[in-house]
């Protein structure tokens, strides 16, 4: 074994950031080990520094000591660089000006960030919106809209890019011409779920992707709660919009509630399974969300004052045009958008069946024109609502 712990040629004239990267890539070494060697040795770079009798003596298990002793961890490191600057990448460290003052906060923050896209969201205010994979038309609707109303407002909507809510949530965001930020549980350069290539691809052009798993990295079942309190740790608050009894939703909620962040919930039918979570979140305490004011009255002062955006005029804009448009329908336009609603699909049979006046064709053409003045959404299974 090496007592000094130095491995020879490049590790020796790494910089900082190389030296929190081969620490993060340490088998074995947690977040919390890792801080607490950094603080008590003084840098990143101290602990590859020290002695194995002295990192023994600060109770860093003898199989972590000899990893760090092999060398290896910074061969590892210096290809993983290599690789993450190949890909347009950056890697931000714990010590890094860049990095989130409030994800330092918690408990046991990441080491290092992998960053894609517009870095600089990482020092705005954001808001996270989480929910379930499977989540009904209400949800949908309402994630969609608080999704775009706060962001339209200058904050920054962060998810986790998974199926359902989050995806939904993000959407929602680049839509109103918003920022968002993908909090992943797999490496950055792994799309999870698949079906949501175009959608990573667009929060990278958009918005910002971050990671704390190692390149390459397979989404784990382990690691989406490791990767949720990343999403409440850097976020003012949580937003839960459809959660069921044991869910992944949850886990971030308490998160939040551990890290002093603020929880809010959407509430939903009593009859719907994945109402559970956010009616069991009000009696504990989260704040009810009816809209995007029931949020921001409950942000810092100083973060409200700021919540100025241009977009919030385009946003008016469109809305005055989407009202413009329901004015100018034809009778029988009108008869098909009356119909709908906005927190319940409706199936084409019962359109159908509630307009016998009017022939299944013009219904259909009707349903496309709704569809193209965006005043109307198909979900799979002929299903149809109205958009906010």
């Amino acid at each position: 074994m090496n007592d000094g712990i130095r491995p020879e040629g490049k590790a020796e004239n790494a910089d900082e950031e190389m030296y929190w990267l081969a620490l993060r890539l340490v088998p074995g070494l947690g977040a919390r080990v890792a801080m607490r060697l950094v603080t008590t040795l003084g840098s990143a770079a101290a602990v590859f520094r020290a002695s194995s009798t002295e990192l023994e003596a600060l109770k860093v298990p003898s199989d972590v000591v000899r990893n760090i002793a092999a060398g290896t961890v910074f061969e590892d490191a210096i290809r993983e660089a290599e690789q993450a600057r190949q890909q347009g990448l950056s890697l931000i460290s714990i010590d890094d000006s860049r990095y989130p003052a409030l994800l330092k906060e918690i408990f046991d923050p990441p080491l290092l960030l992998y960053a894609q896209g517009e870095i600089s969201l990482l020092g705005a205010a954001s808001v996270g919106i989480v929910g379930t994979r499977r989540p009904t038309a209400y949800g949908r609707a309402m994630a969609t809209r608080l999704a775009g109303d706060l962001a339209v407002r200058g904050l920054v909507i962060v998810s986790g890019l998974a199926r359902g809510i989050d995806s939904v949530a993000h959407q929602g965001c680049l839509d109103a011409g918003g920022k968002t930020m993908a909090v992943l549980g797999c490496g950055i350069d792994v799309v999870y779920p698949a079906e949501n290539k175009k959608l990573s691809a667009a929060i990278a052009e958009k918005g910002l992707i971050i990671s704390e798993f190692p390149l390459g990295s397979f989404p784990a079942p382990q690691n989406f709660p490791i990767r949720n309190r990343i999403i409440s740790g850097i976020s003012l608050g949580v937003v839960v919009v459809e959660a069921a009894q044991y869910s992944g939703s949850l886990i971030t909620a308490r998160l939040a509630m551990e890290q002093n962040r603020e929880v809010f919930a959407v509430p939903g039918s009593l009859t719907n399974q994945y109402s559970w979570g956010p009616h069991v979140l009000i009696k504990q305490g989260a704040k009810l969300v009816q809209d995007w004011q029931d949020v921001v009255e409950e942000l810092p002062s100083s973060v409200r004052v700021g919540l100025v955006s241009p977009l919030l005029a385009e946003a008016t804009k469109k809305a005055q045009q989407a009202s413009l448009l329901t004015e100018s329908l034809t009778g029988s336009e009108r008869a098909v958008y009356d119909l709908l609603k906005i927190d319940e699909a409706v199936h084409i049979d019962m359109i159908l069946d509630s307009l016998p006046k009017l022939s299944s064709s013009e219904i259909l053409a009707n349903l496309l024109e709704l569809e193209f003045k965006n005043l109307v959404r198909q979900l799979p299974g002929k299903n149809f609502v109205k958009t906010f």
